[in-house]
């Protein structure tokens, strides 16, 4: 409603991309046509669901009407034969009422067909009676010139803008509840969000990030290709340690993260950067604090949590699905601070970054691993590859379904349900003497965590189970 013409065509051609790009990927045969007010996508019954969902995590999306289409229906005879055999049976004991929309040239009116099909339901199924004010069912349809829409069902999307339409972002990455739900915001609004990484805790750790970022690239954003950048920190930790008051040590580490990240979408031509914090949640969040971190950077800096409190993060992470991910996430940046400062010093601040040997910072940055984030089950395979079992006739083994649904595959070998989330405990409760397959619907999942569990635990006795043909 607040973009003009220009802005709406620009819009709706970019998320009319962007749903080519996405549907195109599940069947050849799910297509999409674009409207000067709307956009149709026509899908197979079979690939509906998975359709439904893709279109409910898209950004720009403000509504989805899913519906059944019918053409040559030029006269309110036909409508109303055809929307009895729709509906007829669902209105047993209920009652109604008949709501169209109507547009193009036609011999009636839109109070016409809901009169004349209204009154054929009534008369031709065992509903109850006609209710205009509070009905239990709504029979809503559009006819636009001859095409007749009955619209099954109506959901509330992720709205925001389309991915693509408002430039590029770089978001610093720790895997935790905050950065997570950050980077979902910028996503929604439309910002291609790329991700930054400051590895402070091992390769485990960076498994540990990559797969959140893959989910929140996959389920929101995989319209375009962004990059997963991966900084080694240890030696800037040591660094920090070395040249830096325990005091101060916490926004000293967020101040390099800024520098760092400069100097890297500066390369990519990025110009702002995104963040989790949010205004007094630690020590190195107040606003004296941040006023300290900010002062390193020309870049724009969003914090679109600056004013949410924890429990409504926590709540939008529930939402999108990254609660399990950040639970399981342990936070590395506090554990550098000691009794550190809430009010920071502007000159004391100075001083302190004057004593800090930013060479280390340098080949940080120019040791850091750049990937497309599609590359990155690929990237953590050849860390250490995780064997791939496609027959389960080749051995013994138990396999452990780890998709967060409740089904669970079966086969002709011991198979057991334990959701991704649950892995890191319930895993390791599990007999030592036997050979696992960890199993989910592409075999992305599986990897990385197979891949997790080797490197932070040392278990050998993992691998992925990959039936032929998935």
């Amino acid at each position: 409603m607040i973009k003009g013409s220009s802005a709406k065509r620009q819009m709706t051609g970019q998320l009319y991309n962007n749903l080519l790009t996405i549907l195109k990927r599940i069947d050849e045969s799910v297509d999409v046509s674009k409207f000067s007010d709307k956009l149709e996508v026509f899908s197979p019954q079979e690939f509906l669901p998975e359709v439904r969902q893709k279109l409910l995590d898209t950004p720009g999306i403000e509504m989805i009407l899913e519906v059944l289409q019918f053409d040559e229906m030029d006269t309110i005879e036909k409508i109303k034969v055809k929307v009895r055999e729709l509906v007829a049976d669902s209105l047993k004991d209920k009652t109604f009422v008949v709501r169209v929309k109507r547009s193009g040239k036609h011999s009636f009116t839109s109070i016409d067909i809901e009169r004349t099909v209204g009154g054929h339901l009534l008369a031709n199924s065992e509903a109850k009676n006609v209710d205009l004010k509070n009905p239990d069912v709504v029979v809503q349809m559009e006819l636009i010139e001859n095409q007749l829409n009955v619209i099954t069902a109506k959901y509330k999307g992720l709205s925001g803008f389309p991915i693509g339409t408002q430039g590029d972002i770089l978001s610093l990455m720790s895997g935790g509840f905050d950065s997570t739900v950050a980077s979902y915001l910028t996503m929604k609004r439309g910002i291609k969000t790329h991700f930054i990484f400051f590895n402070l805790g091992g390769m485990a750790h960076e498994i540990g990030v990559k797969q959140v970022a893959l989910y929140l690239w996959s389920k929101f954003g995989s319209s375009h290709k962004v990059k997963f950048i991966s900084v080694p920190f240890d030696d800037v930790i040591e660094e920090i340690f070395h040249s830096t008051p325990p005091t101060y040590m916490g926004v000293t580490l967020k101040r390099l993260m800024l520098i760092a990240s400069e100097k890297v979408a500066d390369a990519m031509e990025i110009d702002a950067l995104v963040t989790g914090e949010s205004v007094a949640q630690v020590s190195s969040q107040t606003l004296r604090n941040l006023a300290l971190i900010d002062q390193v950077t020309n870049k724009l800096v969003l914090r679109p949590l600056a004013t949410v409190n924890k429990p409504e993060i926590i709540s939008i992470a529930n939402e999108i699905g990254t609660r399990h991910f950040a639970e399981n996430m342990p936070e590395y940046c506090g554990v550098i601070s000691q009794n550190p400062i809430t009010h920071g010093s502007f000159k004391r601040m100075e001083k302190v970054a004057q004593k800090f040997d930013y060479a280390v910072l340098d080949k940080a940055v120019e040791t850091a691993q750049h990937l497309n984030i599609d590359e990155i089950v690929d990237d953590v395979a050849n860390l250490a590859p995780i064997d791939v079992v496609e027959d389960l006739s080749s051995g013994e083994f138990t396999v452990i379904d780890i998709r967060p649904e409740d089904e669970c595959i079966t086969t002709e070998c011991e198979t057991i349900k334990i959701p991704f989330h649950k892995l890191k405990k319930e895993f390791e409760k599990l007999p030592k003497d036997k050979e696992y397959l960890f199993y989910c619907d592409k075999g992305i999942m599986s990897q990385l965590h197979a891949q997790y569990l080797r490197d932070a635990k040392g278990y050998e006795n993992i691998r992925v189970y990959r039936p032929k043909g998935e």
